[in-house]
């Protein structure tokens, strides 16, 4: 059974932190990379940042040194810690596998106030 079960969005100042969680089934998470993506009013799906099964990242050029994945391969959980938060940050936050496949969770809403 596929799953991806998002948390830890809310509302936030600008130069603020909060730490997204996701859940993954196994048959998402062992396949390959993992990623988070974001979707703001009006706007496309992005991809925002992504973990290989090896570790390696890669970043939005526009949050990379503030935000970092991670992932645990034991409990099958990815987790997107943000850190000095922009307006620009606010969005619905999803993970998925990357690339996604044709499944998504009810994302997390993450509002960051200027």
């Amino acid at each position: 059974q596929v799953q991806l079960v998002e948390s830890g969005g809310g509302l936030v100042q600008a130069g603020g932190s909060l730490r997204l969680s996701c859940a993954a089934s196994r048959s998402i998470f062992s396949i390959n990379s993992m990623g988070w993506y974001r979707q703001a009013p009006g706007k496309q799906r992005e991809l925002v940042a992504v973990i290989a099964s090896g570790e390696s990242t890669a970043y939005l050029d526009s949050v990379k040194g503030r935000f970092t994945i991670s992932r645990v391969n034991a409990t099958n959980t990815v987790a997107l810690q943000m850190n000095s938060l922009k307006p620009e940050d606010t969005a619905v936050y999803y993970c998925n596998s990357v690339p996604a496949v044709n499944y998504w969770g009810q994302g997390t809403q993450v509002t960051v106030s200027s």
